[in-house]
Order: structure tokens, then sequence, then C-alpha cells
């Protein structure tokens, strides 16, 4: 097969890799297992995406090792054994693609290339120390590579060479080397983050810090205010706070967020259950039957259930016949699958591929052309290699909990690994819209060398000294207290006019930079929550009004919108009797009689 003439020899003098589920003509694909070997014949030809890279100069090495049928994400095989992971020699390497990581991590090769269902190259790169990409599902020819889910499944690869492994997406998918664009947002996922079990700081602070470095501007350069009126006036109330050197805290940290979101500021938080909540209808209805119709389980936990509901239904599909007639020697993970019977019928998958386009959507929608999502690589370290952990429902789901997000969106995902924390491998990933892989890798380039020269500077630093910021934060802030109320007035102004523009995320910035400068005013915490409302973000609406009624009992706006939340979410009884307070405090509210009597003839 013949490439561009642009990409013709420019992966020359490298050497690659392919796992054991991908086709080299004259050669028995084993797919993990050796009764597969035994009952299939030599490929007839070479996968596409090989072939092509072999086109554009790359040198093909050698097969390597991948998990019995590519159904395991931890690493082992019991028929051929499992690589030794060479940056913690008793750790798993990560599965399914194992060999694929480790021969790049070893230096064996330049790159190496896998499947990647649900992390089959992800897990095994960020567990390997090696750059792991993920591309848009359906971006690249499968031609030629045995199945495991195909909705899933995607060409996945592994590199230690930022810019070796964008040489070679580009080659693949035939992209024309173009000139890099800088990202206009890059979105922290904080509810990812806070499912880890590792040093959250040394995971997100290097992406921080170089995003801060490459990309953000500098707060105080009001040249660069954006053209809104409104920004204009708190450029020049920062102006006038900024002469002033009583105010210097007010400057230097407190408002430091909101000028600088002003100011083009790149990065942004979101907590991405709550918006995937939102965005996501089909995610109601698979959340309500799984939780006998109260909303109680997380939405990455969900679509980790479901990930792995719609891998056990495909794999069957795909490899039940020859299981059943063959009854090969499998491990104890596929026998149980092939035991427990059609457990999903097809209206339930026709459901999990509705939720799998809208989140493709959504995700499309928060990223853009030109916006990242930073999520952790994985939640646990690697365990120890035959460890019991490992077989256990709950770790399980915490393993794919974060695998999710790409697997079920479809978009492409790359992983950066962060020097090692107690001897165990660290990793962050970047998420792209679906198609932005050429955006992704270019983004990867810029930023690798300087996110590694982070990693050290996080590494070194001390944790005292951040403890020490936050107690001298809080010390100024009460020194500086009278000074700061005029601030958080027109913060609070500023976010009722947002909402009145219908600017809910604007709203919702404002409130919380004026609830930072005066955390006890319930009406703050209930207006944010009426925006929030106004996005669909029940969650924390019904947060925010739990707060606003601890700080004042007789809130009725919060006890009203919590009510709705509540509704929203299926807390039915909960919400009748948020309107039934309202009712008591304001007697003469119509909206909460209407509220209250329309659940009550529905519910009780």
């Amino acid at each position: 097969m013949a490439s561009s003439s642009a990409n013709i020899w420019v992966m020359l003098g490298l050497g690659l890799a392919v796992s054991d589920l991908i086709d080299i003509e004259g050669h028995v694909t084993g797919f993990g297992n050796p009764d597969w070997a035994r009952t299939h014949q030599a490929a007839s030809r070479t996968a596409s995406v090989v072939s092509t890279l072999v086109d554009g100069g790359a040198t093909c090495i050698g097969k390597t090792i991948i998990d019995e049928m590519a159904y395991s994400v931890i690493g082992e095989n019991k028929h051929y054994g499992t690589p030794t992971n060479p940056g913690v020699h008793d750790r798993i390497p990560g599965g399914s693609c194992s060999g694929a990581a480790v021969s790049v991590a070893a230096n064996l090769v330049d790159f190496s290339l896998g499947i990647d269902a649900i992390g089959g190259v992800r897990l095994p790169s960020g567990f390997c120390g090696v750059i792991g990409f993920r591309a848009s599902h359906g971006s690249i020819s499968q031609s030629g590579i045995i199945p495991i889910s195909p909705s899933l499944d995607t060409i996945g690869f592994c590199a230690k060479d930022p810019d070796v492994l964008r040489r070679a997406v580009h080659v693949v998918m035939k992209l024309q080397f173009a000139a890099q664009r800088s990202p206009r947002q890059i979105i922290i996922a904080d509810d990812c983050f806070e499912l880890i079990k590792l040093p959250v700081d040394q995971v997100i602070q290097p992406v921080i810090r170089s995003t801060e470095k490459l990309f953000g501007r500098d707060p105080s350069d009001l040249s660069i205010v954006a053209e809104e009126p409104v920004n204009l006036l708190i450029a020049a109330l920062f102006l006038v706070v900024a002469a002033s050197s009583s105010s210097f805290f007010l400057c230097n940290s407190v408002s430091m967020d909101l000028i600088s979101s002003i100011s083009g500021q790149v990065l942004k938080h979101e907590n991405l259950g709550a918006y995937l909540s939102s965005k996501v209808s089909s995610l109601l209805e698979l959340s309500a039957k799984k939780n006998n119709n109260q909303v109680k389980t997380s939405t990455i936990n969900l679509l980790a259930h479901m990930m792995q509901s719609l891998l056990r239904y495909e794999f069957k599909e795909n490899h039940g016949e020859w299981i059943n007639s063959v009854k090969p020697d499998v491990g104890a993970s596929i026998r149980a699958l092939f035991h427990e019977g059609n457990v999903i019928d097809e209206s339930e998958i026709q459901k999990m591929h509705r939720v799998k386009t809208e989140m493709r959507l959504a995700l499309n929608s928060l990223l853009k052309d030109d916006g990242l999502l930073v999520i952790p690589t994985f939640a646990d370290p690697p365990q120890k290699v035959g460890g019991k952990e490992m077989s256990s429902e709950t770790y399980l789901n915490r393993f794919n909990s974060l695998q999710s997000i790409a697997s079920l969106s479809g978009c492409c995902q790359v992983t950066i690994p962060l020097g090692y924390h107690n001897k165990c491998p660290l990793s962050v990933s970047f998420i792209a819209k679906h198609g932005g892989d050429r955006f992704l890798l270019d983004i990867v380039q810029t930023m690798y060398s300087n996110i590694q020269e982070q990693v050290e500077v996080v590494s070194k630093s001390k944790s005292t000294s951040n403890s020490y910021s936050r107690e001298r934060s809080a010390e100024l802030a009460k020194e500086k207290v009278k000074q700061l109320i005029p601030m958080f007035i027109f913060l609070f102004m500023m976010g009722n006019q947002a909402f009145k523009e219908k600017q809910w995320q604007k709203a919702i910035g404002f409130y919380g930079e004026a609830i930072k400068l005066y955390e006890s005013n319930a009406t703050y915490y209930s207006n944010r929550a009426a925006a929030y409302l106004e996005l669909g973000s029940f969650v924390q609406a019904e947060v925010d009004c739990t707060k606003a009624i601890e700080l004042d009992r007789k809130n009725v706006k919060a006890y009203l919108r919590r009510g709705t939340a509540r509704e929203m979410l299926g807390y039915y009884k909960e919400a009748i009797e948020d309107f039934r307070y309202a009712l008591v405090l304001e007697p003469t509210n119509k909206r909460a009689a209407v509220s209250m009597e329309r659940l009550k003839n529905l519910f009780q």
C-alpha cells in the first residue's frame, strides 16, 4: 500500500512492534491463546495500519504479548507469562497490550501498535511510564486486526518521544503537517481527580504550571481584556485596587482566577460527571434502572459499568462461536463470561449506543476544536504481580471508570508520564474531541518537555510550603475583610447581571468569586444554585441550596430551588418536604403550593 508522497520515509530508521492481534503476512496471529494459534492459519496479508507505517519507512521488529484474547487490562497471561514492567519490576505492566508498552519502555523499539477498547493501550502506557495514544474511534482502518469490542475498539500507539508518536499518527491518518495551534481552553475534570488514590498535586500541578507558562497570560496585563463592557469595568476596578498597596492581597490571590478568566486564561475547571448528567439524557434512564429509580450512582461509575457491559456483549458476539466449538483452555475471566449466559438484551445495548452518541456530542460541544480535557490516566497505582485485589469488582470498576470517558465517547486520548511516586509511575491524560487527533498530538509535542520540567519542580517542592501559604492567606483574609466588602458586593451584582442575560456559566463564576470573599452569605449560594438549575446541574444546585439553608433557615428561595433540584434527581419525598417548608415560611407562595400538590398527586 503506497503512502502519500508527503509521508514517504517519514518513519525511516524507526523500529516498530505490533501486538499479537494484528496480522502480519505469513505469520499466525496468536491472540494471546495457544488454542487460537493452533486453530487459525497464517495471515494472508499484513494489517493495513502496519503496511502504511512500513511504507513510510518504519521497520517491523516483531510481535508482542497481549492479555489472553485481549480481554483483560491487567497485563498477565497464564499461557505466555507476564511481561516485566521495566520501571517497576514487581508491578503489573497493565493490559491488554502489555508487551507493546513494555517493548517501548525497555527501548527495544521506538514505537508500538495495539488495540484500545477499554484502556488496552492507555493503561499499559501509563503503568510503564511511556506515552500512550488512543485514536478517535473509526479514524484508522482496523483491517487485518482481530476485533475485541467493535464499538469500542480503535488503534493505539505507544512511544517515548512525542515527535515519533506524532509522525506515526500523521502517516497512518495521512494528515498534512501544518502550523500548530494553541488551545483556547484546558479543562481540568475536578471530580475525576477526586477518584484517585495518588498524590493529586503531583499529577495535576505539572499540567497547570506548564499551561500557565506556555499559554497563560499575565492577569495584570489588561491590554488583553476582552471586548465586553463589563470586562472593561472589572479591569478598571482591578487597576484601582491594584494601585492601593493595602489591597495587594486582593489582587495577588483572591481575584486572580476571575481576572485570569477575563484576560484569556486557558485553564478552566469542570465537574465532568455533572456536566455529562446534564447533557446525556439517555444516562438518566440507565441510571434509574440500575439504582431502582434512585439516581445515586456517580455518572463516572455508571459509565464504567456500561463500558464493561458493552465489552462483554460484543466479545461474546465475536468469539462465542469459536469458544463453544473449540472449548479452548482459557483463563477464569473468560470462562466466567461464557458461563453467565446472555444477561444483556438487545434493547439495553441500543440504549447504551444512544448514550455513546449523546456523550460524543456532549464532549465535542464542551471541547470544540481547540479544547482539552485533563483527567488522571488511572485511579490506582499498578498492583503487584499476582495481587489478589485485581480480581475484586470494586478495584476493576475503579480501574475502568477513567477509561470509560474516551472509550464510550470515541474521543482521542493521550497519556503523559509524570515520573514516579513511591516507586510507582504517575500519568496524566489529555482528551480532545472526536476527530481532534492532530490537534491533540500537536499540543502534546508543544507541552511535553515543559511538563517533564515541571514534574521535577513539583517533586522537589515541599508540601509544607502549600500549607503555610494557605494558612497565611487565611490570616490575611481576616485582616482585609473590611476592604474586601465592596468587591464581593460588586461580584454579586455582576453575577445577577449575567444571570439576567442568561449567561449561566458566567453567573456561576461571579457568584463563586463572591463566595470566596464572603462564605457566610446564603443568598450567594442560593443564586448560584439557580444558575446551576438553568444548566441542568442538579447535584451542584442541591449542594448550594443546602449550604444556603444551613446559613439561613428562612431562605424561601433556597428551599424552592432545592425542591426543584431534588425533584429532577428523583428524590421526590425530599422535594415535597422542601416545598412544604417553603409554604410554612411563606404561605402564599404559589410556586411552592403548585409544586407540592403536583408531586403529592403523582407519588403519594
